[in-house]
């Protein structure tokens, strides 16, 4: 018998399942970068503020000088931002700032509330300034949708990169495999508890490779959103590139790969069960609270916005780096940039 429960087709953005809302996956090829580390090519014909485009393979979404998110708020879930190619410079109401990217993950919690910005530095003023990341919101449990708004890095280097079979590599984002931790979520995440059965999972198949996926407990989500490679099979049934299957979390799914290299993101969680009312920035658990949070919002802009515009970016020259709430500094190498 298969373990595929489902097959889903990827649209923009990823459906998600309990305790995840959804996932946006954003690959966009830009150019080189400018002065103000904006694309050297021209912004006309875009719908700067709102460009979604993808024109020349890339899109500005709301930024008009740097591509990215200018400010903007959250209340009642987390991001976890997973920044495979390229760069995020981050900046918050909690006067948190950052820089981050090359394998590095942000895990924010919303909770009661917070504004942040989020955007795409073209750091490369001589070459093309790929990015490639993954924004996957999750949810909050009723009694966390007010705790204090959290800022937290995940860096790269600290995140477990495992090879439990010949030609499979597998990255745990959150969620032990064997003895091997990664770094703690935030403490009011949905993931920080132990009976959670939370995971998040790079897993990279080259060709020919086979790999059994350990069972998860029951009652859990599981999710294998296969994002790169044509060849992916999955349970004995073969998952094109772009499709999502939900499976059986009892049992032992084998993995395997007959073409070209191949990649799968899992997303393992066991359910919240709770009611998702859901309007743009804000998810909380009934349409009463949303109007709260709209209310909230324009009464208080969840502290106010500390930086001088609305989409800083750091110096070209300014390395992975964050600064957090409550004044810590952590500085990182400069991987990634030549």
């Amino acid at each position: 018998m298969t373990p595929i429960k489902e097959l889903i087709q990827l649209g923009f953005p990823w459906q998600g399942f309990d305790p995840f809302i959804f996932t946006v996956h954003h690959v966009d090829h830009y150019p080189t970068g400018n002065d103000q580390l904006g694309p050297t090519e021209p912004l006309h014909g875009r719908n700067l503020g709102s460009d979604f485009s993808y024109q020349d393979g890339w899109s500005m979404y709301h930024g008009v000088v740097v591509p990215g998110f200018p400010q903007h708020p959250h209340r009642g879930f987390e991001t976890v931002t997973v920044v495979r190619q390229g760069f995020v410079d981050h900046s918050d109401s909690l006067g948190a700032t950052a820089r981050y990217g090359e394998g590095d993950v942000q895990w924010l919690t919303t909770g009661s509330g917070i504004m942040h910005s989020e955007m795409f530095p073209l750091l490369e003023p001589d070459k093309e300034n790929p990015l490639e990341l993954f924004q996957i919101w999750l949810n909050l449990p009723p009694e966390s949708k007010m705790v204090d708004a959290y800022f937290g890095m995940l860096w790269g280097e600290d995140i477990p990169d495992l090879s439990p079979a010949p030609g499979v590599s597998v990255s745990t984002i959150a969620g032990s495999y064997g003895n091997q931790t990664p770094p703690s979520p935030p403490p009011d995440s949905w993931a920080s508890r132990a009976d959670s059965d939370f995971a998040i999972w790079l897993i990279r198949l080259e060709p020919g490779a086979m790999w059994d996926l350990p069972p998860a407990r029951p009652g859990t989500n599981r999710t294998l959103y296969t994002f790169i490679g044509d060849g992916i099979d999955i349970g004995g049934t073969k998952v094109a590139k772009d499709v999502g299957a939900r499976v059986d979390p009892e049992v032992s799914v084998t993995l395997s790969n007959e073409g070209a290299p191949g990649e799968v993101l899992m997303l393992q969680g066991r359910p919240i069960d709770a009611p998702v009312f859901q309007l743009g920035p804000f998810v909380m658990n009934s349409a009463e609270e949303l109007r709260q949070a709209v209310d909230d919002y324009h009464r208080t802009q969840f502290g106010g916005w500390p930086w001088s515009r609305p989409d800083p970016v750091h110096d070209r020259t300014e390395g992975r780096f964050a600064l957090h709430a409550d004044g810590t500094v952590e500085h990182r190498s400069r991987q990634g940039v030549n």
